[in-house]
């Protein structure tokens, strides 16, 4: 191209040059020719350079336009250079609860609209991430999540803003992938969604994962509304080790295990519990209105989880301590409440079990013959709240100081993002010596007995 423009160039000099010399009487008509000529071949090396031009620019790579993926993992759309990302997702659950025998469960028998959020998710630059989780089911429409992470290495990320506390191992799985439709009792111990600052990371490989923030702290089960105006903070950490993770082939690459725990201070109502539920999301135990945190709180839970093929499991034990008093003034105690549970699953259809869900090989298809997938679950647990509770903290007429609990279900993976759930849950109440031989609370006088179905569809 350069060199067709050099002789561009000089074929114009060349036409210029009889302007300049003199031309001799008898030349003009030659002059005229050449001219001619050169002008010629200038309209000739335009139409050339025009076609050069036309060929080099289709043979250049055509820039590179941003991806967009549909799935039953949600919307997704990529930028050319993958550095930005925007992800919509969602996520609903219609429950019907059933509940027998006589009681306040009776009352309880409905169709609830468990959850219905909208998710979005993003990256900006690669490094910086960001969750939005607004939630429209239950009975108030809430902001659920709402932070943004920046990542300096797969060793060292840090996340700020609204979001689940690292301490119980059933809370911190999914909504959408729990082995029962209702966490166990013993996610009652933990806290949930609270404001903070959290460093976290994987290590050796992946073999170990750590979180370590500070939060604005909450009650057993609690979740923040959004603002920490009180000078008491909470100091939260969990190692998570999954030490077989890169053995092929080994029963035990499945195994993960850690350790999780909170320190900190509260004061007032909003530093205790607002109430232990059943799996029947029933309180069976609420401390008195009077009653206020004051002083040191602090918990540990030990925990692991197991995946191997079909087989998966997974366990937890809570101890959360809480010191109280009745009131703005008289005796403070320090109570430890704690809590246990064991969970098991078995894909009956051969799909692996895994912490992040069941994939079906065949969606559910009626008309070509096939299924999805089906689990079977099982689960036992227990939540035994302090005996120094009563009756000067909580009333032990009203109140079951201890909930026993065995749960049966199945799951119908219809496909990746369809999901049917039937459970079974029984849980059998226990009540300080100090308990009248019959209570004031209606659901406390009979075991709890119900059947909780669910229609799911996460995206």
């Amino acid at each position: 191209m350069r060199n067709i423009i050099r002789f561009h160039a000089a074929l114009l000099m060349a036409a210029a040059l009889p302007t300049i010399l003199p031309a001799a009487p008898g030349d003009n008509s030659e002059l005229s020719d050449l001219r001619e000529q050169v002008r010629l071949l200038e309209q000739q090396i335009k139409v050339i350079s025009q076609k050069i031009e036309a060929r080099e620019q289709a043979a250049a790579p055509a820039p590179a336009a941003p991806k967009i993926t549909i799935s039953d993992k949600g919307f997704t759309f990529v930028s050319a250079d993958s550095a930005n990302l925007l992800k919509i997702r969602g996520l609903a659950q219609l429950d019907s609860r059933l509940f027998f025998g006589d009681g306040g469960g009776i009352a309880n028998n409905a169709f609830v609209l468990r959850r219905a959020r909208f998710i979005t998710e993003g990256q900006f630059a690669g490094n910086y991430g960001f969750q939005f989780v607004g939630d429209f089911g239950g009975s108030a429409v809430s902001l659920v999540d709402a932070n943004f992470t920046v990542t300096l290495d797969k060793a060292l990320q840090f996340k700020f803003g609204k979001f689940k506390s690292p301490v119980g191992l059933e809370l911190l799985q999914s909504d959408s992938w729990t082995f029962f439709n209702e966490r166990s009792i013993v996610t009652n111990l933990v806290p949930n969604r609270d404001l903070g600052i959290q460093a976290s990371g994987a290590l050796l490989g992946g073999a170990l994962n750590y979180q370590l923030g500070v939060f604005g702290g909450l009650g057993d089960g609690g979740s923040s509304n959004n603002t920490d105006f009180d000078n008491e903070k909470e100091i939260v950490g969990r190692l998570f080790a999954s030490p077989f993770k890169n053995d092929a082939g080994s029963p035990l690459q499945g195994l993960a295990f850690g350790i999780s725990g909170t320190q900190g201070r509260a004061k007032t109502a909003s530093g205790r519990t607002a109430g232990y539920r059943t799996d029947g999301q029933q309180t069976f135990f609420s401390y008195s209105a009077t009653t206020v945190a004051d002083g040191q709180n602090w918990r540990v839970s030990p925990q692991f989880d197991y995946r191997n093929g079909s087989f998966g499991a997974l366990g937890e034990y809570v101890v959360s301590t809480v010191n109280v008093r009745p009131g703005a003034t008289g005796p403070k105690a320090e109570l430890q409440n704690k809590g246990w549970q064991l969970a098991a699953g078995y894909v009956l259809t051969g799909e692996a079990s895994s912490y992040g869900g069941v994939v079906p090989r065949n969606n559910f298809d009626y008309a070509a013959g096939t299924w999805g997938a089906f689990e079977f679950v099982a689960r036992i647990a227990d939540l035994k709240v302090d005996d120094a509770a009563f009756p000067l903290y909580a009333s032990a007429a009203s109140n079951a100081d201890e909930a026993r609990s065995a749960g049966l279900g199945v799951n119908w993976y219809l496909s990746k993002a369809v999901m049917f759930k039937l459970d079974y849950y029984q849980t059998r109440f226990g009540f300080s010596p100090l308990a009248p031989a019959v209570l004031t609370a209606q659901i406390l006088r009979q075991d709890e007995k119900s059947f909780i179905s669910r229609f799911q569809l996460s995206f």
